[in-house]
């Protein structure tokens, strides 16, 4: 048995090293529990049979539990003392973690009223995904009785994600240690390689909470799976939950969490998905419970216009966002946050990081709005120079991906960047296009849509929506061949709805026609209001010209009626 040398210290820095409920103890008791970092547990064991003696002794003395947090070499990292029921074990974040890896730690702890393992103990092993949890029982003399131990599974079995040992003698708990945790750590990570991702990609698990019913769930897991996708993340799986009421602090139940945290694992994801908008609350919750990366629908969906702006108009909106969502979600955590940034000579504590952090966003924000109401201001004045060309505004609407830019292309003959995926433009873009009748329009395409358009973005993208007010049509394209265009349809109205857009004269344009079967083209055909087309194919546009057409005409009757009007009104 090897002994670690430590430099003698006094009580008061043995107390730095305990973690727990140190109140109350000798100081001879406080001696031996800093003395126990100096054992060494051999590999092949869960734990030695001399250190089990010790802290079951220490333990029946001061009627509280204890616990030791071991690496892989034998040694301790952790002394921990907690009450009669049970041990806290502290942050461990600066410990591998991710990967299919195991945490690189085993917890053995006593329990005083020789009980096995509990579900808090399983839980623990899960969320903190440790090498193995470990509980010591112990006779009413406190002498060592039985070790009892668990560890993670690669693949669940009979619905279980962890396997129970069977109870070890206290004097001989040889199960050959190191190498059943290295064997274990190689299956979890021949299965992470299995599920091959592109490169440079993360891997994320999806989880939907709802008390919508299924199909509704389901849906919309696909349309997230479609986001996470066009946000370069692989989806190594979903998890969908429906619970009569939501979990106001985890959103999913506690038991739930550990669930995913072991899915993760087994699937070798580093990231969690939520469907649902999380509060800031929620966030940090989830987060110190599970030491996992999380984001909701709408960082989501802000991190890919992030990536898909391109324009310093484009730039400037998506950063505005999401600074205006990251805003309420600065909060501190623990004392890392706690450090004093107070000017040379200032008086009391100064600025904490926290409130500095946070008064550089705001100061930031208000730059970032500045900038937009230049550029609101610029695009004012153009659209009042087109309106006083008398140039009719016709505006391509429509959700996301339903083919937008593709009809702009081919109705201008323009390149304009189109691409079969969520969100693949951002910027708006204007064409001029003549019609057979020496008739002469401006069409703009603008940001697509989606169900749930986050708030942030519909404020920072006020000025490119602004576009829409001067349309005197507006085209909304529908991809009739995706299987949710009805539930695609009421998000684009409603969204126009909220606007105060839904008073110009929409044209539906039922894009895709090639890929839907007759019968179901045959029943679109009775759509009020509506064209069919396949928005690549330039053959199919005529009927849709013509309408557009129509329509053109019947503005600029308008028009020259409004302008005699005013005519007789200023002769009078």
């Amino acid at each position: 048995m090897e002994n670690r040398e430590f430099p003698k210290s006094s009580i008061g820095d043995c107390l730095i090293k305990i973690h727990g409920q140190t109140g109350g103890l000798k100081a001879n008791q406080v001696r031996r529990l800093n003395n126990l970092y100096r054992r060494r547990t051999p590999p092949a064991f869960v734990v030695s049979p001399e250190l089990t003696k010790a802290i079951t002794q220490l333990s029946f003395e001061i009627r509280r539990q204890i616990g030791l947090l071991i690496d892989r070499q034998g040694w301790i990292t952790h002394v921990l003392v907690g009450n009669h029921q049970q041990i806290v074990i502290p942050n461990l974040e600066k410990y591998r973690s991710g990967g299919g890896r195991l945490k690189g730690l085993r917890c053995v702890h006593t329990h005083l009223q020789h009980e096995p393992l509990t579900q808090d103990d399983l839980m623990d092993l899960a969320l903190l995904k440790l090498d193995l949890m470990a509980a010591v029982t112990m006779d009413k003399e406190g002498q060592p009785d039985y070790v009892h131990a668990a560890h993670l599974l690669p693949e669940g079995v009979n619905g279980e994600s962890w396997q129970i040992l069977p109870p070890l003698r206290a004097w001989d708990p040889d199960i050959d240690c190191q190498t059943l945790i290295r064997s274990l750590e190689s299956e979890f990570a021949r299965k992470v390689q299995s599920r091959k991702v592109k490169r440079k990609w993360e891997r994320a698990l999806l989880i939907s909470v709802t008390t919508a019913p299924k199909h509704a769930a389901q849906d919309s897991m696909v349309e997230l799976r479609e986001l996470a996708e066009s946000s370069s993340i692989a989806v190594m799986d979903t998890v969908i939950q429906h619970r009569k009421k939501i979990d106001p602090r985890f959103l999913v139940g506690q038991g739930k969490i550990s669930e995913l945290v072991i899915r993760a694992l087994q699937r070798g994801a580093d990231l969690l998905i939520f469907d649902q908008e999380l509060n800031p609350s929620q966030v940090r919750s989830i987060t110190e419970l599970t030491d996992m990366k999380v984001i909701d629908r709408t960082q989501l969906i802000l991190d890919i216009f992030a990536q898909r702006a391109r324009s310093r108009e484009g730039k400037i909106q998506v950063e505005l966002a999401q600074l205006k969502y990251l805003l309420p979600r600065l909060v501190g955590k623990g004392t890392a946050m706690s450090r004093l940034t107070g000017g040379i000579g200032g008086r009391g504590p100064g600025e904490q990081k926290l409130e500095v952090d946070r008064r550089r966003v705001r100061d930031r924000i208000t730059h970032l709005e500045k900038s937009l109401r230049a550029i609101q201001k610029q695009r004012g004045q153009r659209r009042a120079r087109r309106n006083k060309r008398g140039l009719p505004i016709i505006s391509i609407v429509g959700y996301t991906n339903a083919g937008k830019s593709t009809l702009l292309n081919t109705l201008t003959k323009s390149s304009v960047l189109a691409e079969s995926r969520l969100f693949a433009t951002l910027d708006p873009t204007s064409k001029r296009k003549k019609f057979p009748k020496d008739v002469e329009v401006i069409i703009t395409d603008t940001v697509g849509f989606i169900r749930q358009l986050p708030q942030e973005l519909i404020t920072a993208f006020r000025a490119t929506l602004e576009e829409l007010e001067d349309a005197d049509l507006l085209l909304h394209v529908i991809d009739i061949s995706n299987p949710r265009y009805e539930e695609q349809v009421e998000s684009v109205e409603r969204i126009l709805e909220g606007l105060r857009l839904d008073q110009i004269a929409v044209l539906k344009v039922l894009n895709k026609q090639d890929l839907v079967d007759a019968a179901t083209m045959k029943k679109m055909a009775r759509t009020p209001d509506a064209v069919a087309v396949s928005a690549n194919d330039e053959r199919t546009l005529g009927p849709l010209l013509e309408k557009m057409e129509l329509y053109v005409q019947r503005v600029k009757r308008r028009n020259n009626e409004v302008d005699r009007a005013k005519s007789f009104v200023a002769v009078s």
